[in-house]
């Protein structure tokens, strides 16, 4: 897997190209999420999702109320049991989002250089004319010339489902505008941004809170997606709410950036959440075309420095309804990997694509192909400089690690670990080779009763780039004698044999605590 390793810098044979590429127990090493809904409900499609290489299925609260989505949530944990691959859950909030409200659901024609004027009326008919949507505030937040973009679900960014307007005049509630191009809008809920405007609603809202504390709790989410972070604030505030719900105090916050405002707070925003989300959909609207590329290279450098997971959207739109990518889009999710992002996000093309299968499955490949010729060597020398001397305990241990498994051409690491801190860590420096994490559980107590943590811990490092976690018998734990370490040591051994990672005579790179010292120790297979 890493031996045949390129780079793009050194001289490629055009003939290698067209080799076939070999098939991996992991797809790759760029993790997917995949949107679940109406065209990814049944158990069948959720199986082929998991089999194609999905390992967060993400719950989207903008569309479908609790119910919808706990059907969709059990057949998941039906279609995991079946297919033996774990899966995280992944609740996105709606946030401060704003709609329009077409209560009829008839399609809606809006042609270029007409006026359409915008009301809080929502007991008013969605027509050509007027547009009834959820905000009473957009008069006191835009003036004339502001420009507003309206687009179906998850924009599509195709100017016949999508329409930009222009603020003409702002009439008492209502606000007039110009149509700049001729477009149909069709369906029950059209998303609605405002470019470059601050909207003055929580980042957390009151139905996000409610949703939160009964499905989220109920199904003890891994991730929480929080969409429309604008301030480090709006972390610290989601997760003091999520301290006070039980076991949800585990749940990691991906912060999710998607206007200007978010944009300016990046560093703040890094240094409260557990990792971050690129909304490219609505960034796109609010940053001119030709700063997108900008922002998506700064801010996942950042993210791999800070080693915290950074998650890209919007990469193959258009196989919603085809079965391949464009060009660019192909080439735009080898980048993607390239620039270091951890996981791909799948919006539409999960949710209601015809090929959601297909889609993770395409995804994959392209990921595995652009991970051949990345620059680990680059890319780890960079990562030890900005890190800087002294480097903390953990730090040294997880960069020792990938040296010496890379020296040594190891075909895997096996980490021991208990937070699951140190494999995130070791998969910090990219190594060119899988990690398996093996997460030890640990005993606790809330008074009444005895259980164990460690499985939000495995299923959260399913989100991080080259981290394949197992969750190991709770008898041995993280810090033991030689024996019990052999024992699980042989046990992640066999569940790389089965993966297809490990074979007869390879070299493993091994990290564990025995006592209070952490150690790198290298082992060569017999037969």
């Amino acid at each position: 897997m890493h031996s045949t390793h390129l780079l793009l810098e050194e001289p490629i044979r055009m003939a290698s190209i067209l080799e076939p590429s070999k098939a991996n127990f992991f797809p790759a090493m760029t993790k997917i999420v995949g949107t679940l809904g109406s065209k990814s409900k049944s158990v069948e499609v959720i199986s082929g999702c998991l089999k194609a290489g999905m390992s967060v299925a993400r719950f989207d609260f903008s569309l479908g109320e609790a119910d919808y989505h706990q059907e969709t949530l059990e057949n998941l944990k039906t279609a995991i049991k079946s297919t033996k691959k774990l899966c995280a859950v992944m609740l996105d909030t709606v946030g401060p989002e704003l709609q329009v409200v077409n209560k009829s659901e008839h399609s809606i024609s809006l042609e270029a250089d007409a006026y359409v004027v915008l009301t809080p009326d929502q007991d008013q008919e969605a027509s050509s004319d007027l547009l009834p949507i959820n905000f009473s505030g957009l008069p006191k937040a835009v003036k004339k010339g502001d420009t507003i973009f309206i687009g179906q679900y998850l924009f599509t960014g195709s100017e016949t489902t999508s329409v930009w307007l222009e603020v003409s005049e702002v009439n008492g509630e209502d606000v007039v505008c110009v149509i700049k191009n001729s477009a149909t809008l069709t369906g029950s809920l059209f998303t609605l941004h405002v470019s470059q405007i601050r909207i003055d609603l929580p980042t957390l809202t009151e139905k996000d809170k409610e949703v939160i504390s009964t499905w989220g709790v109920r199904n003890n989410i891994d991730f929480l997606s929080l969409s429309y972070t604008r301030h480090a604030e709006d972390v610290r505030h989601a997760r003091e709410f999520l301290s006070k719900l039980g076991d949800l105090h585990q749940t990691h916050i991906f912060a999710k950036i998607e206007n200007i405002e978010g944009l300016t707070h990046f560093d703040e925003i890094l240094q409260e959440a557990d990792g971050v989300i690129l909304s490219r959909g609505n960034l796109g609207i609010d940053l001119p075309p030709e700063k997108v590329f900008l922002f998506q290279k700064a801010a996942v450098y950042k993210c791999n420095m800070a080693g915290k997971p950074a998650v890209v959207t919007r990469v193959v739109d258009s196989m919603t309804d085809n079965l391949r990518p464009t060009r660019a889009e192909a080439t735009d999710v080898a980048n993607a990997v390239l620039d270091g992002s951890d996981a791909i996000l799948l919006g539409a093309e999960t949710l209601r694509g015809l090929y959601p299968v297909e889609t993770i499955s395409t995804v994959g490949k392209i990921c595995a192909e652009a991970e051949k010729v990345y620059n680990q060597d680059l890319y780890f020398k960079k990562t030890v400089k900005y890190v800087g001397e002294p480097m903390t305990h953990l730090e040294s241990i997880a960069s020792s690690a990938v040296r010496a498994a890379i020296k040594v051409k190891a075909s895997v690491i096996i980490c021991f670990t208990s937070s699951g801190r140190a494999a995130r860590l070791i998969a910090k420096y990219r190594p060119t080779m899988p990690v398996i994490s093996v997460v030890i559980p640990r005993l606790k107590t809330n008074q009444l009763k005895w259980s164990f943590t460690g499985a939000f811990e495995a299923r959260q490092s399913l989100i991080v780039r080259g981290l394949f976690p197992m969750l190991a018998d709770p008898r041995h734990p993280a810090e033991s004698t030689n024996a019990t370490n052999e024992s699980v040591l042989k046990v992640a051994l066999d569940f790389g044999k089965a993966a297809g990672v490990v074979k007869p005579h390879d070299r493993v790179v091994v990290c564990q605590k025995v006592g209070d010292a952490s150690v790198v120790k290298i082992i060569e297979l017999e037969d």
